[in-house]
């Protein structure tokens, strides 16, 4: 299986550990095409053009059997993913970080396509995973 994890790079520098944690236990269960993404250090420029990005990317969303999107932090990038994927009737799994004071954007929460997610633990997380790709897994 092929997957495609997506969360937000530019925006959300904190998060990025947690990212590294979500894509090793992906691994688990197939080839993670983004994984290199989250190894960069964003504070210097990526050596690919936006250009660049936009092909390397769209053409993996294409091979990908299913997208995991962490949405808890906004993102054009993310959302433009999912949008793509979702029109290619592929599995989306969105996970979604409780945080006080912000909410989940009404368009990825109100669209009923998508498996969404809120947690509170990485452990829940990790367990949505598993149960998402299991599912889609099965004949």
């Amino acid at each position: 299986m092929e997957i495609y994890f997506a969360g937000s790079i530019r925006g959300a520098e904190a998060d990025k550990p947690r990212f590294k944690r979500f894509i090793e236990h992906l691994k688990g269960h197939g080839r993670v095409l983004t994984e290199h993404s989250f190894d960069y250090d964003y504070t210097q420029e990526i050596q690919l053009d936006d250009y660049g990005i936009y092909e390397l990317d769209t053409g993996w969303l294409k091979d990908a059997d299913a997208l995991v999107a962490e949405v808890s932090s906004p993102s054009l990038g993310v959302g433009y993913e999912i949008g793509k994927v979702e029109a290619m009737g592929k599995p989306i799994l969105c996970l979604y970080r409780r945080q006080e004071g912000r909410r989940l954007s009404a368009m990825i929460g109100g669209n009923r396509k998508l498996k969404i997610v809120k947690y509170d633990s990485e452990e829940e997380a990790l367990s949505a995973i598993d149960d998402f790709i299991n599912a889609i897994k099965e004949p």
